[in-house]
């Protein structure tokens, strides 16, 4: 199964080749290839999957994600 999800990029330019960048998802900072995209800013949304930015994601598109994600955590729990 394969997951991917929005984070907030908040640094372009890194790494040796500044093909790599900075990621926010809730407080977590990653580091993370955006060499298969063009043009990524601060402030973008981009979707990750397995350390790579796979595309720019629309910023409202991305707080409905995260919020449903948000939700989900705060859902009751099913006993066994």
């Amino acid at each position: 199964m394969c997951l991917a999800l929005p984070v907030r990029v908040i640094e372009v330019g890194c790494g040796p080749a500044g093909d790599m960048g900075w990621v926010d998802l809730g407080g977590v900072k990653k580091e993370i290839s955006l060499a298969l995209l063009d043009d990524v800013r601060v402030g973008d949304y981009v979707i990750l999957h397995a350390g790579y930015a796979l595309s720019i994601l629309d910023p409202e598109e991305a707080q409905r994600t995260l919020a449903l994600f948000a939700d989900m955590d705060e859902a009751p729990q099913a006993t066994p």
